[in-house]
This record gives C-alpha cells, sequence and structure tokens, in this order.
C-alpha cells in the first residue's frame, strides 16, 4: 500500500480533463436555500423566527454532478426525469442555464420533483425540509429513458450513474444503462444508494462512502485492512473495475480489480460544508476516466477537488484553475484572485451566504497610480468583500486608443491582485461591465466622483435591486494619461 502525497505530476492532468466526454443519469433534485435573520423565539412555540431576506435555488443530486462537470470544461449531456408542477419546471430552467450540455428532461404527470429546503441564519442550518418520492418511473417513462440512454452513449467517453435513491435507477434500470455503456466502450461511474449493489454489476468504479460499503458487504470497515478487504468482497461479487471509497475526514482509498491499493489522506484545509462533495468526487472521476487518465491518478485530482468544495458554503463545484492553484501552491497568492466569470459569480453568491456585502468598481487601471489605489480603499471600506471588473487589453484599446494599454491585461490583473482591498478581479472583453454587473448583483457599486450617478453603468441596475451606487473621493493629480504624457515629453 502506498500513500500518494506528491501531487505536481498532476498539473498536465488538469487540462486533460477536458478530453472527456460524459453522459450523466440519474435523480435529479432542486436545493432550495433559504436565508434570513433570528432575532427572537417565536410566542407560538420554542422555535425561532427566521426574518427571511432572500432566497436561491439550485440544481442537486446528478444536477450537482452535472454542475461539476461543466465547471471542469467537460462536454457533457444529462438525462433524468420530473414532474409537471412548478418545482420540475425550474429545474429545466436551470439545467438550460448549464452552458454547452445536451440536456434530456423527461416529465412524468403528477410525480412529485424531488426539493429539498434548507432554512439558514448565520450560517446555520436551522431546519431542512424534504419533499420526494421513491416510486418507480411508470413504463412508459422508463422506455423512454432507457432508449436515450442506449441512443446517447455511443458519442460519450464516461457515463456517470448518479442515485440517489429517488426512483429514476430502480427495477434494473441502472444496470440497464451500465450494459450500454459497456457495449459502446465508454467507462461507468457509480455513486450508488444503499440497498444491493449487484445493480450496478459490471461498472468501472462504485463510490461509496464508509456505510454504504458496510452495508453492501456486511462487513466491518473501521481499519484501513478492513476497508481494502470490504472493497475487494465488492469488486469480486459484482465484478466492478474498482471501489473509491470516501472516508470524510480521513479520506479516500482505491482499490482496484488488481489488487493495487492506494490511500490518501484528505487534502483540507477549513470545512464548512461538506454537502455535495461525493458529487464533486463523482465528477472528476468520471471526467478523469473519460479521458483516459488512470483511477489511481483520478482519485488523487478527486480528492483534492474534494478538499477545495468542502471549503466552500452550500453545495458547489470547482474549477480547473482551482485545482491548479490548490496543486502548484498558487491559491495563496495574489493569482488566486483571479478567476473567471463563472468562478467569480459562484464566490459571490456563497459571499452572500455568509451575509457578507459585495461590492464592485471596474477600469482599465493601467499603470496603476495613487489615485487608483484611493478608490480601490474606499470601495473596500463600504463592503466586506470587493469584486474588481478590469478591461481585457482589447477592450482598454477601443476604449484609450490604439497605444494602449500599457500593460497587458495579465499584467494589470498581477498589480491589482497584490492589494489588499481586491478580493475578486474578473476581465471583460465588453466595452463596458453591464452584462457583469447584471450577473453579480454586487450590493456596492462605486465609481469615482468626477462621475455623475445617472452616467455609472449599471447603477439603475443596481438600485433596483436594493443596492447603493457610491461616487468615491478622488485623489486630484493622478492620472494614467497625464503619466504617459509626462514619460513622452521627457523621452
Amino acid at each position: 500500500m502506498r500513500e500518494m502525497t506528491e501531487n505536481g505530476d498532476l498539473l498536465p492532468l488538469i487540462d486533460e480533463l477536458r478530453s472527456a466526454r460524459v453522459l450523466c443519469i440519474g435523480d435529479v433534485m432542486l436545493d432550495h436555500y433559504v436565508y434570513g435573520q433570528v432575532e427572537r423565539v417565536s410566542p407560538e412555540a420554542p422555535i425561532p423566527v427566521l426574518n427571511i431576506e432572500r432566497e436561491q435555488k439550485s440544481l442537486g443530486g446528478a444536477g450537482n454532478v452535472l454542475r461539476n462537470l461543466t465547471a471542469l470544461g467537460v462536454q457533457a449531456a444529462f438525462v433524468s426525469v420530473v414532474g409537471n408542477a412548478d418545482a420540475g419546471r425550474e429545474i429545466g430552467r436551470l439545467l438550460e442555464a448549464q452552458e454547452g450540455v445536451e440536456v434530456h428532461l423527461l416529465v412524468q404527470p403528477a410525480r412529485p420533483t424531488t426539493v429539498k429546503a434548507r432554512y439558514v441564519a448565520a450560517n446555520q442550518q436551522l431546519l431542512r425540509t424534504d419533499r420526494e418520492t421513491a416510486a418507480p418511473l411508470n413504463p412508459f417513462i422508463r422506455d423512454d429513458l432507457l432508449r436515450l440512454a442506449r441512443e446517447l452513449v455511443a458519442g460519450y467517453t464516461a457515463v456517470v450513474v448518479s442515485d440517489y435513491a429517488k426512483g429514476v435507477l430502480t427495477e434494473g434500470v441502472a444496470l440497464e444503462i451500465i450494459r450500454a455503456a459497456h457495449e459502446a466502450g465508454a467507462r461507468v461511474v457509480v455513486d450508488p444508494k444503499g440497498g444491493d449493489p449487484i445493480r450496478y454489476r459490471g461498472a468501472s468504479l462504485l463510490k461509496p462512502n464508509r456505510r454504504e460499503l458496510a452495508q453492501a458487504t456486511g462487513m466491518p470497515v473501521v481499519t484501513e485492512d478492513q476497508i481494502v478487504q470490504a472493497a475487494r468482497a465488492l469488486i469480486e461479487r459484482c465484478d466492478f473495475g474498482a471501489v473509491l471509497a470516501s472516508l470524510g475526514q480521513a479520506g479516500m482509498m482505491l482499490v482496484e480489480g488488481d489488487g493495487a491499493v492506494h490511500s490518501q489522506r484528505a487534502q483540507v484545509r477549513e470545512v464548512y460544508d461538506v454537502s455535495g462533495a461525493g458529487d464533486t468526487v463523482v465528477a472528476v472521476m468520471a471526467a478523469a476516466l473519460g479521458a483516459g487518465i488512470s483511477p489511481a491518478d483520478g482519485a488523487r485530482l478527486a480528492n483534492i477537488a474534494a478538499g477545495i468544495v468542502v471549503g466552500k458554503v452550500g453545495t458547489a463545484v470547482v474549477y480547473p484553475t482551482e485545482l491548479a492553484a490548490w496543486i502548484d501552491g498558487s491559491d495563496r497568492s495574489g493569482a488566486a484572485k483571479v478567476v473567471s466569470r463563472a468562478q467569480a459569480l459562484d464566490q459571490a453568491e456563497r459571499w452572500r451566504r455568509q451575509g457578507l456585502r459585495v461590492g464592485f468598481t471596474n477600469g482599465c487601471f493601467d499603470l496603476l497610480h495613487p489615485g487608483h489605489v484611493s478608490l480601490l480603499r474606499q470601495a473596500k471600506a463600504a463592503c466586506d468583500r470587493l469584486v474588481v471588473g478590469l478591461n481585457s487589453d482589447m477592450s482598454a484599446t477601443r476604449l484609450k486608443g490604439p497605444t494602449r494599454p500599457i500593460q497587458t491585461e495579465m499584467a494589470r490583473a498581477a498589480v491589482l491582485a497584490s492589494l489588499a482591498a481586491v478580493d475578486l478581479i474578473v476581465i471583460f472583453d465588453e466595452d463596458t461591465p453591464l452584462d457583469l454587473i447584471r450577473a453579480l448583483c454586487p450590493a456596492l457599486l462605486v465609481k469615482g466622483a468626477d462621475y455623475r450617478i445617472e452616467d455609472v453603468v449599471g447603477a439603475d441596475l443596481v438600485r433596483a435591486a436594493g443596492g447603493e451606487v457610491m461616487l468615491a473621493e478622488v485623489m486630484p493629480g493622478y492620472s494614467t494619461s497625464a503619466t504617459i504624457a509626462r514619460l513622452a515629453r521627457t523621452a
């Protein structure tokens, strides 16, 4: 048995994940978060009264696996079943928002769509309510789902079977999907949910947690040797290619069909929320196997991804840049502040869940000077987290002329990232940050006092959403254009 600790060799594999094509099939659900404050106890009963401030809905279950696949840049298709009420339609809208995904959402009338509602105050869940069914699909929907699976699988290198025991994969459906995948030459990763694992017979990889491994085998799983023996028993009985046992704070253990065992400690710095971490592991493993990466290396990447995602609040995803930053150590440097638009939106939502006020400002920030620093400090003083929209090189040239910018977008971003006042930087190509502001929904929008509020791009959007527009004091005597002119005169 060997322990995997050196991860530098994984860096080139991160880009390879994007070459995978993954078909995700399973139980989709709607995660509904209700956030507020508790300031009193109900006079009717000894329970807290939650004053609701905002609500958020996101994809859960197999839908969260899909979110992780798209975050990794994997080309994906999705197949599931919902009812025809509001929750099912909301899931449909959320799936449509996933870029580049081929969605096949079957509708079974009168079937309850699984909804998990969580009521949260001060980052603590007060209550969770579940609305769901575990009833099998009706025969017509079952036949449609299997027909779709058989038609689609030929175009994909890996298949995820995401079983949350809500009825989509019962009565032999999972086994039929696995058989179809084998015939098409695709690898299959299964996230099981109790019961007899023989219904997943032939899967390339099964990912049980410690409790599920014990239930599946009836064997003790306290020590490492016991876990290995239980995993080998599963592999022999169900013809699995490998078993990846999630062990919580103890990490993971991969047992392969050829007898190889790989143990790894959890790669965790801070734990905020473990919900959805299993979905992240399944997505990374499916992408790895679909890209031709070995199960051992895939498990190492998945372990790192799990360590990242549990450091986020709520069901979250992991991006390739985050994996790379964790491995090379740059997540602890300013470089980690420069993120994609999708990452910025995810991070802003997590901050809001923590009750933090998100601010936004933008500019070219070419040849950063004391006036820029003063504006950024004032902006950060008025919010908890500050996001800076940075004009790309093309955008800056259109705005400032063919001789600008003086510094490249990455050089400008690196300088901004070194400032404590700046929490995130998003580079945008448009002439204005209007689309970014609309998507980000900041509570605070900041520009210099040389603007009028009615001329600030996005001011109307922020105000309409209940936010604030602030005009920061301008430090006289500083501008990039003036600095360039002085340099030209002295040249």
